[in-house]
């Protein structure tokens, strides 16, 4: 134990934060950095490189005598899994640790058919990545997991989510755990899009909201740099906040008058086909507003200032420099976002908007799980995982 006290495992894990932007350095510039003693920084970047987290990275410019050895973060050593649910998808790849994925699979897989259908085909694709890969499940740190409904941050259950029958607090962390030893970390959909949306596009932005678009609607906020869940997980639900125009008309929530009620991919397939166009799923609608028809440009729109309309209170109350929207409503592009910025530049208060960009998803359909893979990360590199592991290895 004497050795665990002589390497100072919080102290591991503060010098593994410095490495984790991934710029090499020398022991020197390391002491100087984190204010230790030059032996003590040999010790734990010896203890780093063990684990496989950091590695030698070429010389510095020598300035006379023998160039110093630099380390920095060796992101592919360890992986994590991203999974991302949908309500008739799932997508899953095996990505490194600088977020990059190595290898992919996906299926048509309806949510409805339950936890454990889901569940088990993730474990068995996850499986497979790492056979086909050539890589080692023990050299797994996290799993990172979307799911289309609410979740309870603390426990990764989902709770009462409207379309995932069978789902309600179920222990998605465990049923993993039993065949992958390692944390597994659960999020609403929206939140890890979010995520993804910020590490693709907006890597310096500490003030983002992303509304995602699509049978329903919900948004994840991005406010000084963290992900807001709220008390119980459920920040950005705004697609259940009532709007004028919404006044009398019947939600799936129980409630009349929501957002997404007149404005989600759902509610905009109902009205052009009480207007008689051949449309049954919102993509249907994507496509009438590209092939440039009236009807169906004019209810994006619409949907857009309803939208805009909701996202202006959120312009005053957290001040975002960024709105992005994705979703597969988000495909109608300028249409959808002229009806926000219409309302939500003429509402908001003029200095919350003076340098306010309001765009369209860069990510696209890989935000979920881009998203999902940072949350992975993010848990697998903290302070306290990186302290468990440098202990574990010097026991």
């Amino acid at each position: 134990m004497s050795h665990v006290n002589a390497l100072g495992p919080a102290g591991a894990s503060d010098l593994f934060q410095v490495l984790r932007d991934g710029q090499p350095r020398t022991r020197t510039e390391l002491a100087d950095l984190s204010g230790l003693a030059r032996s003590t920084v040999a010790l734990r970047v010896d203890a780093l490189t063990r684990l496989g987290l950091v590695g030698p990275a070429g010389n510095a410019t020598s300035t006379g005598g023998r160039p110093s050895s630099q380390f920095a973060l060796q992101s592919g050593n360890k992986f994590v899994l991203a999974v991302d649910i949908g309500a008739s998808h799932i997508r899953i790849a095996l990505s490194d640790l600088g977020g990059r994925s190595l290898v992919q699979d996906s299926t048509f897989l309806e949510i409805s058919d339950g936890p454990e259908i889901v569940l088990n085909w993730v474990i068995e694709a996850g499986a497979r990545l790492f056979s086909d890969s050539k890589r080692s499940t023990a050299d797994l740190l996290a799993i990172g997991v979307g799911l289309p409904g609410p979740v309870e941050h603390t426990s990764g259950r989902p709770i009462n989510p409207p379309i995932m029958p069978g789902w309600d607090r179920f222990d998605v962390p465990g049923w993993l755990q039993q065949h992958f030893r390692v944390p597994v970390l659960v999020d609403n959909d929206v939140n890890l899009m979010a995520l993804g949306e910020r590490e693709f596009a907006w890597s310096s932005t500490d003030h983002l909201i992303f509304m995602k678009v699509a049978t329903g609607i919900g948004a994840g906020v991005i406010s000084g740099g963290y992900l807001q869940r709220g008390a119980q997980g459920i920040a950005g639900d705004l697609g259940h906040v009532q709007i004028a125009r919404g006044v009398g008309v019947p939600c799936r929530c129980g409630n009349d008058g929501c957002l997404e009620a007149v404005a989600s991919g759902a509610a905009l397939t109902r009205l052009l086909a009480a207007q008689g166009l051949p449309v049954t799923t919102s993509q249907h609608v994507v496509d009438l507003v590209k092939q440039g028809n009236l009807e169906a440009i004019r209810a994006v729109r619409q949907a857009g200032r309803d939208m805009g309309e909701v996202l202006t209170m959120c312009v005053n109350l957290i001040n975002p420099s960024v709105i992005v929207l994705g979703g597969s409503m988000a495909q109608a592009g300028e249409h959808l976002i002229a009806g926000v910025r219409e309302i939500v530049y003429s509402r908001s208060n003029p200095l919350a908007t003076q340098h306010l960009q309001i765009t369209q998803s860069s990510a696209g359909p890989n935000a979920a799980i881009l998203g999902a893979s940072m949350l992975a990360i993010h848990h697998a590199l903290s302070p306290e995982r990186i302290e468990a592991m440098v202990v574990s290895l010097a026991l």
